[in-house]
């Protein structure tokens, strides 16, 4: 039986809420009882000097976290106030539901950009028919800014894209499966600054339907994309905790700890 996929306007955005979340590798303690409010529909930025849990922090939230030899959890993560670490939910289901960019580009090289994009519907074993994947295709890499520079090349390899149309496929790829939050791990730290406000202009347009969380060490990209901002920082060997988190115009305008103001003025990190 051949099964359509929904609509991406028929997406829902999800809040995401993590309640004294702690991790360590090895027996070494990264995060301390982390706890943040991630509005649905808002981009949230995580920020803070390298080291300090971030990366960490968004890995959990998808549970990519478990992958890693050696790793260990504490807290809960919640979807829309359920559970993303219930015994009896499947991790791809999670993964489907929280999206995940990274920081460099990871198309399958070989692959076509049209199959790239539907690559993660294959994966999650969803059919669908050949115009319901045409027009999938088309509606996520227009999501992602990219269709009209690749509509007439869609059987092209997605490596033979440059840099920042790389990254911009690996976001119509995340799109394709539906997911109701979308983290991104410093998606334009290796572009130019015309790919990188092409992708900031991604994420002000996803926003309205898929929630964002993304980490920056871009003060000005923070500023720019989010509305709710982060701060985190591991001092002197211990583990990372947030410091601060609220409004992004209140975290550089009128930050309540001294060490926010230091950080996002540039005073240190």
């Amino acid at each position: 039986m051949t099964i359509a996929a929904p609509d991406l306007t028929m997406t829902t955005a999800a809040s995401l809420d993590a309640r004294a979340v702690s991790a360590w590798f090895s027996g070494h303690k990264v995060l301390d009882r982390v706890s943040l409010h991630m509005p649905a529909g808002r981009v949230t930025a995580l920020i803070g000097p390298s080291g300090c849990g971030k990366s960490t922090f968004l890995r959990i939230l998808n549970r990519m976290h478990e992958l890693v030899a050696g790793a260990e959890l504490a807290g809960e993560v919640l979807l829309d106030g359920v559970d993303l670490y219930d015994s009896a939910r499947r991790i791809t289901d999670a993964r489907r539901q929280v999206g995940m960019v990274f920081q460099k580009p990871n198309p399958f090289p070989a692959m076509s950009i049209y199959d790239n994009v539907l690559a993660g519907l294959k994966l999650t074993g969803r059919r669908a028919s050949r115009q319901t994947r045409d027009d999938l295709v088309e509606e996520c890499l227009t999501k992602a800014g990219l269709w009209h520079e690749v509509a007439g090349r869609l059987r092209s390899p997605g490596g033979a894209l440059s840099g920042g149309q790389q990254q911009r496929l690996c976001i119509a790829r995340s799109l394709a499966v539906r997911p109701r939050v979308l983290l991104m791990d410093e998606p334009c730290s290796a572009l130019d600054p015309t790919s990188t406000r092409r992708i900031e202009e991604t994420i002000t347009e996803l926003s309205a339907e898929v929630t964002i969380v993304i980490v920056t060490h871009n003060m000005q990209q923070a500023q720019r994309v989010s509305q709710y901002c982060a701060f985190f920082l591991a001092e002197q060997g211990t583990p990372g905790v947030i410091v601060e988190h609220g409004p992004t115009e209140a975290m550089f305008g009128a930050p309540r700890d001294r060490r926010t103001a230091d950080y996002v003025h540039g005073r240190f990190g």
